[in-house]
């Protein structure tokens, strides 16, 4: 991921101005890592060493979703409709 297109996903899910480290952010952040390095495991299938970061990743971003649902419920579901995610 490039500093421009983070910088974007930054800005689209932030709370207030200069936010860098809430839950949406750091979601949205992950789930642009996590489609990117899906297509890389459908070119190449036999990269454990990459399979084993994406499944840290979606664990990381589970327990981000689990601890903003417990916060704050709407916020959970606006942020899962706009990501298109599925509980």
């Amino acid at each position: 991921m490039e500093r421009k297109e983070k910088k974007v996903l930054m800005a689209d899910f932030a709370q207030h101005k200069g936010d860098t480290g809430s839950p949406e952010v750091q979601v949205a952040i992950l789930t642009d890592r996590i489609e990117n390095l899906k297509l890389h495991l459908e070119e190449h299938k036999n990269d454990n060493h990459s399979r084993r970061g994406i499944m840290l990743m979606v664990a990381k971003r589970r327990k981000l979703l689990n601890y903003l649902k417990k916060k704050d419920q709407d916020r959970y579901e606006s942020l899962i409709a706009r990501l298109e995610l599925r509980k």
